[in-house]
């Protein structure tokens, strides 16, 4: 095995509860990213579409800012805490107001994966670039003058 990287992403304040969305992330958790994307796809839960989404954010995150190999991401650790919670109120009778809150949750998820081999490059000799490079400029200098008449 390479080296091994943690990529993370959070979703904060998601409008949904804690239990809800737990329910789900304990679907998917120590799975291979692709394997908990075809199983989330096919769960019936409104709370599975946010866990969708901060999990293709931290594949995103690995594969383009971090450089790891896609096919290798495993998800670590993918945890559900409680949010902020807003406090509303019902109106009921004989001018009473009954309070409620909203819960919302965050959705930590970590990544872990090997970093992606180095292809080695062909290089070309200087000399054979340089006399490429010019003949691929005068071909665009003709097409530019004809364009031109």
């Amino acid at each position: 095995m390479a080296d091994l990287q943690i990529v993370r992403s959070y979703a904060e304040n998601v409008a949904l509860t804690p239990r809800k969305v737990a329910l789900v992330a304990s679907l998917v958790r120590n799975r291979t990213v692709a394997d908990a994307l075809v199983i989330l796809d096919h769960t019936p839960k409104r709370a599975a579409l946010p866990v969708i989404k901060t999990i293709k954010s931290a594949k995103a995150n690995a594969i383009n800012n971090h450089e790891l190999d896609g096919k290798t991401l495993i998800i670590s650790t993918l945890s559900v805490t409680s949010g902020t919670r807003l406090k509303r109120y019902n109106p009921s009778a004989r001018g009473r107001m009954l309070p409620y809150q909203k819960k919302t949750a965050n959705i930590l998820v970590e990544l872990t994966g090997d970093i992606k081999p180095i292809k080695p490059s062909s290089k070309i000799p200087s000399s054979k670039s340089s006399s490429v490079k010019s003949a691929n400029i005068e071909k665009t200098k003709t097409t530019v003058k004809k364009e031109a008449k």
